[in-house]
């Protein structure tokens, strides 16, 4: 098993330095200066997308809303990344890891607004569901692209990484919480116990269909944010003098002489990098999945929202683990992982909030396990129409939660830096081509917002575009009103 994790490890961090890294870096200036910092420029209209209502169908049924595709996304970007993996990081790659965290996500935020506008054009109605869409980076390959093989590459990658690998990683963190907080850490009757009632839990909701999903979704995800963002805010407080030490640590281990030197800058930036994309999945492809699922007038509108949910989840979720961590001054070398944040938040607090942190992680998983799921379901709907296909692969997505309970940490995480790595190589290559169409809506929502208007588009609003199938004149539900 060592021998398998040194693999692991030096696969990832070569394919990471060397190819990874740069594109993600690449992509994301070039989406921030063509859209003219989207990202920035339009965050007041990121606030106003994501509170839409949602749209009635000419049946009576009710649409997914903007802000139910944003907790569908959110679900699965505010897990244990923000706890468990903003520890690893700082674990790994010092405190300066965060700073290119931060980084990671003011350029991300262009990449996500580029694959989620992209995926809310070329979305297709869900048969099985009336009133619902679905969609992602498989079907803008096959239908902007032109390249099913590729679709089904990506299909095929993102059930692997989401469905199998980050739901393992997500079940591990919720054994990891509970076992410190009950203080029987190796106990393998009790791992099995919480795996099981996760496999439980997560059936119910799975079979369900994307309607409970999203409202799931809507109750938990503003629930657990708010609870952690409590216990964050009372150590802020507690700790507002350690505020600017641990600034200058962040930033001074990011950018420093004596880093920049013994090559710990280095590890910072993979850190940083990798788990910014783990935790808020720019670029990645997986939120462009959710953002197929809404409803709203313009394509551009979801792409905002999108955006908005990279800052939420790294500039507010992250920020504030690492100041948690950051502000106790740990010894990294005894604990990483979950059991650190939940250690450092213990000792700010006392042992009352080590406990509630316990139960925010099982929301944050659960929450994340539900997301994760229904991307594999997206793709596969996708790749084939069997009606047996579905239920396996739900079956088995409750298999590996229950392994996932008795993996080892290190196993986990750095496999999923490998799939995670490779199912946004093959996003970020389909949407740099793709960009260009993002661009050209981005332009006709901007046009209208000037003429005081609230963006409705339609295809013949920006000529050229093929095989779309949910934009057409004759489908549209509302008509465009001034605001």
């Amino acid at each position: 098993m060592e021998t398998l994790d040194a693999l692991i490890v030096d696969v990832n961090d070569v394919f990471w330095t060397y190819l990874l890294i740069p594109l993600i870096a690449v992509a994301g200036v070039w989406f921030t200066l063509r859209s003219k910092a989207v990202q920035v420029r339009l965050f007041p209209e990121m606030l106003r997308a994501v509170t839409g209502r949602a749209a009635l169908a000419p049946d009576g049924r009710k649409h997914v809303s903007a802000f139910g595709a944003f907790t569908i996304s959110a679900a699965a970007r505010v897990g244990t990344g923000n706890i468990a993996g903003v520890a690893g990081a700082i674990t790994v790659g010092g405190p300066g890891a965060v700073f290119w965290m931060w980084m990671m996500a003011l350029l991300g935020a262009a990449s996500a607004f580029v694959e989620s506008t992209l995926a809310q054009l070329y979305k297709v109605r869900e048969p099985r569901e009336g009133g619902t869409f679905r969609g992602g980076p498989a079907y803008y390959i096959q239908r902007g692209l032109g390249k099913r093989w590729g679709g089904i590459v990506f299909a095929v990658v993102i059930t692997l990484t989401f469905g199998f690998v980050f739901n393992a990683v997500q079940s591990n963190t919720i054994v990891a919480v509970t076992s410190n907080s009950f203080d029987v850490v190796g106990d393998r009757w009790f791992e099995a116990l919480v795996g099981v009632a996760m496999v439980l839990l997560l059936g119910l909701v799975i079979f369900g269909g994307v309607r409970r999903i999203a409202h799931v979704t809507t109750v938990l995800v503003p629930l657990m944010a708010v609870i952690y963002l409590v216990l964050g805010a009372i150590v802020v407080v507690v700790n507002i003098s350690e505020l600017p030490r641990v600034i200058a640590d962040i930033v001074g281990s990011a950018l420093g002489f004596r880093e920049v030197a013994g090559g710990a800058v280095g590890a910072a930036i993979q850190q940083g990098v990798r788990r910014g994309m783990f935790s808020n999945e720019a670029g990645l492809g997986s939120a462009p999945n959710a953002a197929a699922t809404a409803y709203t007038t313009h394509p551009v509108k979801q792409g905002l929202v999108q955006a908005l949910g990279v800052f939420f989840d790294t500039l507010l979720i992250c920020t504030m683990t690492a100041f948690i961590i950051l502000s106790a001054n740990p010894d990294l070398s005894v604990r990483q992982g979950a059991d650190l944040t939940q250690s450092t938040l213990a000792d700010s607090l006392g042992g009352w909030a080590g406990h509630t942190l316990t139960v925010v992680v099982m929301l944050l998983a659960f929450s994340s396990m539900i997301g994760n799921y229904y991307y594999g379901e997206s793709n596969i709907e996708f790749m084939t129409a069997s009606r047996y296909v579905l239920p396996a692969y739900r079956v088995t997505v409750l298999a590996v939660v229950l392994l996932g309970a008795f993996g080892r940490v290190d196993t986990v995480w750095n496999l999923a830096d490998v799939f995670m790595g490779a199912m946004a190589l093959v996003n970020l290559l389909a949407i740099l081509p793709l960009s260009v169409i993002a661009f050209k809506l981005l332009d006709d929502y901007t046009a209208q917002r000037k003429e005081g208007l609230d963006p409705v588009f339609t295809t013949d609003r920006v000529p050229g575009l093929r095989n779309v199938d949910c934009w057409d004149p004759d489908d549209l539900l509302e008509k465009p009103t001034s605001r």
